[in-house]
């Protein structure tokens, strides 16, 4: 069964085909109370609050973005709760990002 998302199926591992030492990789979960969140809309904000992406989490509450240097807001929202985490993403590499809703 197809969701009517467009975005790429979310998980921990990195696909194959990605290189963390050449691309700046947002990879994170999304947790409530210490317990995995899926189904979160995970949004990634610019430096000045414009909203540049959105994926849902998986069951597992896993989310990844790639992005360009920089400072990023990564805000989840979910029927528990919102929450968001900032992360500076200076350059290459795989930069982890905990957000807790509720």
């Amino acid at each position: 069964m197809a969701d009517s998302c467009g975005a790429p199926e979310q998980g921990a591992a990195l696909p194959a085909n990605v290189d963390a030492g050449k691309e700046i990789v947002l990879n994170g979960k999304v947790t409530s109370g210490g317990e995995p969140v899926g189904g979160a809309f995970v949004r990634l904000l610019d430096s000045t609050g414009e909203f540049t992406a959105e994926v849902v989490s998986s069951a597992a509450g896993d989310f990844r973005f790639f992005a360009a240097p920089g400072e990023w807001t990564v805000r989840a929202l979910h029927r528990n709760g919102n929450g968001e985490a900032k992360v500076n993403a200076d350059g290459p590499g795989l930069h982890e990002v905990a957000v807790a809703v509720g």
